[in-house]
């Protein structure tokens, strides 16, 4: 049996483990929470590399990729810096390949009931694929990255405002503490209405579940939010705001769909891969993981929220 498990600096409350089957290969998964604490996240590293087949880095990214260039984030380095024989993915490759087809699976399933052809993308720099897909698809788009990074009341508009806030900031905030950016720990079961009025411009919510629910008002209602990474409480949250349709861009595992991280350490895992995945340096890794996510069959999930 195959053995992924992701490791990650959020909530220790969203802790699963499942047992699966691909391509009739068993592979053990195991999400591990460290409340915030990233030297126990090191260290958990640490003690299990070589031990385990695949690694995930969750509730945080090595790095991020923007159009044609790959940001790293050194404030992230730590975590991982001990690690020598495990291959680490931070999911980026799995969430890439199949958030690109997001907005055509929003337009098959949900289009007829669309109060507008409108997305915000909480925060484009993780999620870029999600910014093509929409705009490619003819959506106006909202970007979020200042909003919900940086609690700025500043959202953008285009990609291209998106690649040159990347080039100008993503430096020098991948050396500030993760934690200013993102939520961790008991950060991630905070939430309180705030940016109504970007919320309620689009018809279409889509990117980190974490930042989506960090500022969701009381009512959406009609919205469809696109996201990976949710619990029975994130969906819970979603029908009180009056949401009824979700897309999961990782399918449900026993009521829960787990990150891309878990995901991609999952495949790379079956993939029988030794060596490290260098994101900058990628594209012959991304043709072998796109064909098993396509010989596999995975596809983004759609909900209905009863």
């Amino acid at each position: 049996m195959k053995t992924a498990i992701s490791i990650s600096i959020g909530s220790s409350k969203r802790d699963k483990t499942v047992e699966i089957e691909l391509l009739g290969e068993k592979i053990h998964l195991e999400r591990r929470g460290t409340d915030g604490d990233m030297k126990a996240a090191a260290e958990l590293y640490r003690s299990l590399d070589g031990k385990v087949d695949a690694f995930g880095v969750g509730g945080a990214v090595l790095g991020l990729q923007v159009r044609d260039e790959w940001y790293p984030l050194k404030n992230c380095e730590s975590l991982t810096r001990d690690v020598h024989q495990t291959p680490v993915v931070d999911g980026t490759g799995f969430k890439t390949i199949l958030e690109r087809r997001a907005a055509a699976v929003v337009d098959r399933e949900f289009g007829h009931l669309l109060e507008n052809r409108r997305a915000m993308i909480v925060s484009g720099v993780d999620r870029y694929a999600l910014v093509q897909s929409f705009a490619e698809a003819g959506y106006e788009t909202l970007i979020g990255d200042l909003m919900f990074s940086l609690g700025l009341s500043i959202p953008m508009y285009s990609e291209p405002a998106l690649v040159r806030m990347a080039k100008f900031l993503v430096p020098i905030l991948g050396r500030v503490p993760f934690d200013w950016l993102y939520p961790t720990g008991a950060e991630q079961d905070k939430h309180e209405a705030k940016f109504i009025s970007s919320y309620q411009w689009a018809s279409v919510l889509a990117g980190d579940c974490h930042y989506i629910t960090k500022y969701l008002p009381d009512h959406m209602d009609g919205k469809v939010v696109v996201t990976n990474t949710t619990t029975a409480e994130d969906r819970e949250l979603f029908k009180k705001a009056g949401i009824k349709h979700l897309i999961t861009t990782t399918p449900m595992l026993e009521g829960r769909s787990f990150g891309t991280n878990m995901m991609e350490a999952a495949l790379v895992a079956l993939m029988n891969r030794k060596e490290p995945v260098d994101y900058r340096h990628s594209a012959e890794y991304m043709q072998q993981l796109e064909k098993v996510i396509d010989e596999i069959g995975f596809v983004p999930e759609v909900q209905e929220l009863r």
